[in-house]
């Protein structure tokens, strides 16, 4: 079937790019050796700014040191609401894949409204007598890590471990299709250098990386944690687009004004995936921008998987929060048009 073709492809261009974005992120996250908390350390403005931005990087990562600096007693009950509604989790990642300039826009407008709402937050939430629990260690931080990128294992590759040989066939054998125009654009043009580059970017990082980087960070985190779900999210989003019920753009379209209260309540659940269906349809101009920033402000990816873990209370307070605050605004800018 060409809709089932079509969604199987688009996802697996989409799948690749985000494992980049996310490989990069985590690298840069590796190389700062998370020295981040003297950068938090100081006035509930400067915890405001900090979670937000945290929150507003792609990906969990910036979500989880935000939590960890809020069980350490770091980060206001604000400051955290705040980091949380500026989170997008992996759906940022396809965001920037499918529409960056776009992306970049709503990211900056969430990174605003968190600062924002993290200050009102701070002002009402005394009537609900919450303070930041016990220290808790939530995130591991190895300051000690080595990540040298061309390391002497290059001149041992007889010794490389089978997973190091089976994610370098994989992505070698990615780089030959879209060299040849087997897969993604089938004439030379930005899209295709610009895949190219990553991917030999990539192959190379796989290549030289430590075993315990290997293995600990791209395989147990970014493959088996986040890889797999982006891709079938993504693959069954394309797929009800494609092939949905009969003609999915107009019945969305005469009800946005449910559509946008589901994407509100969708974005209650924790973890991402679900999420990815409102950035497909706004891809695909089925949703207006109302809808997907209601859906990104409430919703926060993996983010918020290690607070409930560590207090039911406080994270479902902070969803209550990101609810109300984020249906709001959504109604808002639904009203006016957007």
């Amino acid at each position: 079937m060409p809709g089932v073709v079509d969604a199987l492809t688009h996802s697996a261009m989409i799948t690749i790019f985000v494992f980049v974005m996310m490989l990069m992120v985590d690298c840069i996250n590796v190389l700062s050796k998370g020295r981040m908390e003297p950068l938090i350390r100081g006035g509930r403005w400067r915890q405001y700014t900090v979670a937000s931005f945290l929150g507003a990087t792609p990906g969990c990562l910036g979500a989880f040191m935000n939590v960890s600096f809020y069980v350490h007693g770091l980060l206001s009950f604000g400051a955290i609401v705040g980091g949380m509604i500026a989170t997008s989790g992996d759906e940022a990642y396809v965001m920037l894949t499918l529409f960056p300039g776009k992306a970049l826009f709503l990211f900056s407008i969430l990174f605003l409204l968190g600062i924002g709402f993290a200050r009102l937050t701070d002002l009402i939430v005394p009537f609900f007598k919450i303070t930041p629990g016990q220290e808790c260690k939530l995130q591991e931080v190895h300051p000690d890590e080595k990540f040298p990128l061309f390391r002497p294992a290059l001149r041992s590759f007889s010794r490389a471990s089978f997973l190091r040989i089976i994610l370098l066939f994989i992505f070698v054998l990615f780089l030959i299709a879209i060299a040849t125009g087997t897969l993604g654009s089938k004439i030379w043009d930005g899209e295709r250098i610009t895949f190219l580059t990553l991917l030999v970017l990539v192959n190379i990082i796989i290549a030289t990386v430590s075993d315990h980087y290997l293995k600990e960070h791209i395989w147990s985190h970014i493959v088996k944690e986040h890889l797999w779900r982006v891709f079938l999210w993504t693959f069954f989003a394309l797929l009800f687009i494609n092939i949905g019920f009969g003609n999915p753009a107009e019945f969305i379209k005469s009800h946005l004004g449910w559509v946008l209260l589901i994407s509100a309540a969708v974005g209650m659940i924790p973890g991402s995936g679900p999420h990815l269906i409102f950035v497909m349809m706004f891809a695909n101009g089925i949703i207006p921008f109302s809808v997907l920033l209601t859906s990104s402000f409430v919703q926060d990816g993996h983010g918020i998987l290690p607070l409930l873990s560590y207090t039911v209370k406080d994270s479902l307070i902070i969803k209550l929060f990101k609810f109300a605050f984020g249906l709001s605004v959504g109604l808002v800018l639904y009203s006016i048009g957007l």
